[in-house]
């Protein structure tokens, strides 16, 4: 792992050496072009996986021994993320909206979600972006954006059930909000039917069905 991070952070560096390697052998070795092309051709992946990849083939570690500093900063280091390649860039984007959106900076997390959309997100994560979309829409206060973004992340589909249950749970808190009790109801079973894991979920999913109890009809 450390040589790896020493690989990755270090790449323009040593892209740089290989190539003086390359002229070295290429001028002071008989014969040493046919050679000295293994140097340069290593250099130039080098380079362009710096442009096209950056550090992020590193985030997974930090995120699964939970450094979301360590993360953030990885993220810090990409210079040029247009350079990205496609669904890398569109990866960079969401983990940005993610930290954004713990630091409650929305619109910033909206800005970065949408960027990552238009970069051609993959539709496994399309879903999840637009239930991140109307999470955010709902904390701004603005439900009706909320609820079709929230809509259309269940219409695209979502990776697991405790995310298919958030999106449901969700639609019913607005339908709630807009005393659209019939709906409400819907949702809710929706979000129960999905049968969530997680901790969290499952705790909103108990607390909303007291409320539910409650609606007449």
């Amino acid at each position: 792992m450390n040589f790896r991070r020493i690989f990755v952070f270090y790449r323009i560096p040593i892209a740089i050496g290989l190539m003086a390697l390359g002229f070295l052998i290429g001028f002071k070795v008989s014969h040493g072009w046919w050679i000295a092309w293994i140097p340069f051709l290593v250099s130039i992946l080098m380079i362009v996986a710096y442009f096209l990849v950056g550090p992020m083939t590193l985030i997974q570690g930090y995120m699964e021994s939970g450094d979301m500093e360590g993360a953030q900063k990885l993220l810090g280091l990409v210079k040029f993320p247009n350079l990205l390649y496609k669904p890398i860039r569109s990866s960079y984007y969401m983990l940005q909206s993610n930290f954004s959106t713990m630091g409650n900076d929305y619109e910033k997390a909206e800005e970065q979600i949408r960027k990552g959309l238009e970069t051609g997100t993959e539709k496994e994560y399309e879903g999840t972006a637009y239930l991140q979309l109307g999470a955010i829409a709902q904390k701004k206060g603005n439900t009706k954006e909320a609820y079709e973004h929230l809509r259309k992340a269940v219409k695209i589909g979502l990776p697991d059930k405790d995310n298919e249950a958030t999106a449901y749970l969700q639609l019913s808190s607005i339908c709630i909000q807009r005393r659209d009790f019939r709906n409400a109801k819907i949702y809710f079973n929706k979000a129960k039917s999905c049968k969530p894991t997680n901790a969290q979920v499952v705790e909103q999913l108990k607390e909303m069905a007291k409320y539910i109890a409650r609606i007449p009809g």
